[in-house]
């Protein structure tokens, strides 16, 4: 029983991991265009606005979720650019 697991945790260790498979495994620059507003239980995340600059989903722009400080102009580098967050329900948003 305990070869069986051992050998099981060895294939999977050769190969890819979920992430890896799912993101190509490269990590991509994206540039912050918007402040969206702030969104979160306390709102400790900032909601942004980026543009991809690399990779397959070169040129989208997409929402995504921030946690810490972020002006317009910085580059955020993405794992993955398949996922976008979820619109801010209300009137929170606006534009800094």
């Amino acid at each position: 029983m305990i070869k069986k697991q051992q050998q099981t945790r060895d294939k999977t260790s050769e190969g890819k991991s979920s992430i890896e498979k799912f993101t190509g495994g490269v990590a991509v620059n994206a540039l912050v265009e918007e402040i969206i507003g702030r969104t979160g239980g306390r709102g400790e995340v900032t909601q942004v606005k980026v543009k991809v600059l690399a990779g397959r989903n070169e040129g989208r722009s997409m929402r995504r979720n921030v946690k810490g400080s972020v002006r317009i102009g910085d580059l955020l580098t993405l794992r993955e650019t398949e996922i976008e967050a979820r619109r801010i329900k209300g009137n929170y948003g606006r534009s800094i």
